[in-house]
């Protein structure tokens, strides 16, 4: 089942990752994928607001991943743009089973490594101010969550 919100500002975007968040458990994986200025970094920023980070977050693309203590869990977020062409082992995967919540931007560069239970978010930019979230859940842990939340 595909689930389609429709935020209409900033704000918007934020309070759904609010939302999302809100519903959070150990080892998640939330795959964003949408163009350049969709909205990727802004659903990170306020997830990783909700978690209780207080860190500057900005888009991991020349670090692939930065690591962030959250007051409940820690943030993976990654940003893969970059490492598609490079199709080498940095130990990715890895941080699916470290107990915290992993973002991965531009995750359907890497699919062949990502776990098979997730929540896969594709932002489609509508206008200026207007994105379209069209969010699949894999696993039965990510359906409940939609259930919930959406």
């Amino acid at each position: 089942m595909q689930y389609k919100v429709t935020t209409y500002s900033e704000d918007e975007t934020m309070e759904l990752a609010e939302n999302i968040e809100s519903e959070k458990f150990p080892n998640m994986v939330i795959c964003l994928e949408g163009d350049l200025g969709s909205g990727k970094t802004v659903f990170a920023k306020a997830f990783a607001k909700s978690l209780g980070i207080k860190d500057n977050i900005t888009s991991p693309t020349f670090n692939i991943i930065k690591e962030y203590d959250g007051a409940e869990m820690r943030l993976f977020h990654m940003d893969v743009y970059r490492f598609a062409d490079i199709k080498q082992d940095i130990g990715i995967p890895e941080y699916f089973n470290k107990k915290g919540v992993c973002i991965i931007e531009w995750a359907d560069l890497i699919e062949d490594i990502l776990p098979k239970n997730r929540l896969d978010i594709r932002i489609k930019i509508v206008d200026e101010n207007t994105r379209q979230f069209v969010i699949t859940p894999r696993g039965n842990k990510y359906e409940d969550l939609c259930e919930r939340v959406l």
